[in-house]
């Protein structure tokens, strides 16, 4: 089934293009099935590039997918263009009301920064305390997996020496969850953060469990049963050129970055990038949407009771 995304938003043509199964919001609304309701906050400064990535994972799951794009209400992007926000985002507080299967938040490029000293927070904490009564599984990505496991569980985010940038290998640490069905025991994810979350403080909080993990880069998917979440720390959902694009924007700006690990052929920038987490990406929200799919209500309304 397809992901229900407006005919001109930039990842309809992207993604269709791609073979991924896209379906206006006028042809759905012909289809007698109730289709899941999934929020994207999108905390990035390049929007419609996320737009692309998290729509083209949440959208190639047999199940449909209607997309909704949230964004602060305060905050002003400077990336995107104007017209684009206006017409395909709507504020948080236009949203609040409204009631979820599921929602994504987004990293954001702000890690240097302590969580209280983000203009947004917040609000942010608001939104993290109404994915309680009015969202059915939440997901956080990267800085936004890091903030909100800080402000349900006050688990810490510290800074690294050097940035963790390139592709790292990862084990299996829960073969029998069902958010990893299909996975192998060992593979890659891109990782591109100065930050991270520890592993003896994650284990030092009841109802966390670590899914994934890494000896180079601690740990990368947790599960917070209680508050019916997921963190991710790293980048599943980067494209296979997207650390390229990082690590040759920091060149151009003269800014001091290793070659991304493991990621260029040999380690050569003059050689194309392979994809290695490609399907394990897949299988990763093709699972959280199947659990969503498993667990919600019918009933939109019961979400949170």
């Amino acid at each position: 089934m397809p992901i229900t995304l407006p005919e001109t938003l930039p990842a309809y043509d992207v993604l269709r293009n791609e073979g991924v199964m896209v379906m206006s919001p006028e042809r759905a609304a012909r289809q007698d099935i109730r289709p899941l309701r999934i929020g994207l906050l999108n905390l990035m400064p390049k929007k419609i590039q996320t737009e692309n990535q998290f729509a083209r994972l949440i959208g190639a799951t047999p199940l449909q997918i209607d997309l909704h794009l949230i964004r602060m209400t305060e905050h002003q992007t400077r990336n995107t263009a104007a017209a684009h926000m206006e017409t395909f985002y709507r504020p948080f507080k236009e949203v609040k009301d409204e009631k979820f299967d599921g929602l994504i938040i987004t990293g954001a490029p702000i890690e240097h920064l302590a969580f209280e000293e983000v203009t947004y927070w917040d609000e942010l904490c608001e939104v993290f305390d109404w994915t309680q009564t009015h969202v059915q599984s939440t997901f956080g990505v990267c800085w936004g997996g890091m903030a909100m496991i800080n402000h349900f569980h006050g688990v810490k985010k510290h800074m690294l020496p050097h940035k963790a940038f390139g592709c790292f290998r990862h084990r299996n640490l829960a073969p029998t969850s069902p958010f990893l069905r299909g996975f192998s025991d060992d593979f890659v994810i891109p990782v591109s953060r100065w930050t991270e979350m520890r592993q003896d403080e994650i284990d030092g909080r009841p109802g966390l469990r670590t899914l994934l993990g890494s000896e180079e880069v601690g740990p990368c998917l947790v599960e917070d049963t209680a508050h019916r979440a997921l963190y991710i720390f790293n980048h599943f959902e980067y494209d296979s050129d997207t650390l390229k694009q990082e690590y040759d924007r920091d060149i151009a700006n003269g800014t001091a970055i290793n070659v991304p690990l493991n990621y260029y052929p040999d380690d050569d920038p003059a050689k194309p990038p392979l994809n290695r987490w490609r399907s394990h990406a897949h299988l990763l929200y093709g699972n959280w949407i199947n659990e969503i799919y498993q667990s919600t209500p019918y009933e939109i309304s019961e979400i949170g009771t």
